[in-house]
């Protein structure tokens, strides 16, 4: 029990660290939101008068007399209440409702490529790792090869080979513009047609290290004394391989993966931009370019929750996996 507090009160910590980074960060970059949307309106020929900019200023949060710590304390609040300001991009949209609207497309397009990456890898590096140096060994670095190709590159190319040359599947999007978005067979339909080459691109660009870190893994297994004790019992190489080798080297797989999951809500930026893809990513790109810091601000925040809420995951899925990460040292 005081192995989980103690996990349970450093979260508590770094997640204070990271919603206090959130609020200053923003305040510490050039720029305010207020001018920016004002330069907008005045770029469509609208009057910007004074009182227009105070209104406004009132609205987005800038321009604050108050001292900091109010500020702080004010933020604070806003956050209990699931209020994220007012994005400058996608003006008047307030954060909140465009993170929502474009969140589900990543977690499911990157969250599902993830997963098959890792299952996908870590069988792989399983079956590979039992009998090192056969053929199958040989295949290896062609998987880490693909990891090392640059992201882009990859994604274009699947692209054009794909989707220009063999027309196989649509080359931009998320869906079928002319299909009305609902939980219904079209539309999904349609959807995972337009997100497998995203989502292929994932896979390839990140299987081989799962690939590889499960074949070391397993190598280094093979060589520890249960493994010796289990051939002498006579135990069939099929139960060696599934209860005792890979079940004690997936166990850094299992680490990987839970981290793996939590920035699965940042998206891939660069995949998502090639193709056109209307996920997080995307926004997080525009909200940089349009120096949108309540969206930039807001997408950081789930960004931050999710790798801190994968990584205490894994810490407590670790203490009851292996007792030993429990002893104190």
């Amino acid at each position: 029990m005081n192995y989980f507090l103690r996990k349970l009160s450093f979260y508590a910590v770094a997640l204070w660290a990271a919603l206090t980074l959130n609020f200053a960060i923003p305040r510490l970059l050039p720029g305010n939101p207020v001018d920016i949307l004002l330069a907008k309106l005045q770029q469509r020929g609208e009057t910007v008068t004074p009182e227009t900019r105070k209104a406004y200023a009132l609205l987005l949060g800038g321009d604050s007399d108050d001292p900091l710590w109010i500020q702080y304390w004010d933020y604070l609040k806003n956050l209990a209440h699931g209020d994220l300001g007012v994005s400058v991009s996608y003006y008047p949209a307030k954060v909140s409702d465009v993170i929502l609207t474009s969140l589900p497309w990543t977690v499911v397009l990157v969250g599902i490529a993830t997963v098959l990456a890792a299952v996908l890898g870590v069988l792989l590096g399983a079956v590979v790792g039992w009998k090192p140096g056969t053929w199958l060994d040989s295949l290896v670095p062609s998987t880490t090869l693909l990891a090392a190709v640059p992201y882009f590159w990859l994604a274009l190319i699947l692209a054009y080979l794909l989707a220009r040359v063999l027309g196989w599947f649509p080359l931009q999007g998320g869906y079928d513009v002319v299909l009305t978005p609902g939980w219904n067979g079209e539309f999904i339909g349609s959807a995972i047609q337009y997100g497998f080459l995203p989502a292929l691109t994932i896979v390839l660009a990140s299987i081989g290290g799962w690939v590889l870190g499960m074949r070391n893994m397993m190598v280094s297994t093979l060589s520890e004394d249960y493994i010796l004790t289990a051939e002498a019992k006579g135990l069939s190489p099929r139960k060696i391989l599934r209860s005792y080798a890979s079940r004690n080297a997936v166990l850094p797989s299992v680490a990987g993966f839970a981290i793996s999951l939590g920035f699965v809500v940042s998206g891939s930026v660069i995949t998502e931009q090639v193709f056109s893809y209307p996920g997080i990513g995307g926004r997080l790109l525009g909200a940089v370019t349009n120096n949108d810091y309540a969206l930039m601000q807001g997408v950081f925040l789930f960004i931050t929750l999710a790798v801190l809420g994968a990584n205490l995951l894994v810490d407590l899925l670790y203490g009851i996996i292996d007792p030993r990460t429990r002893a104190r040292t």
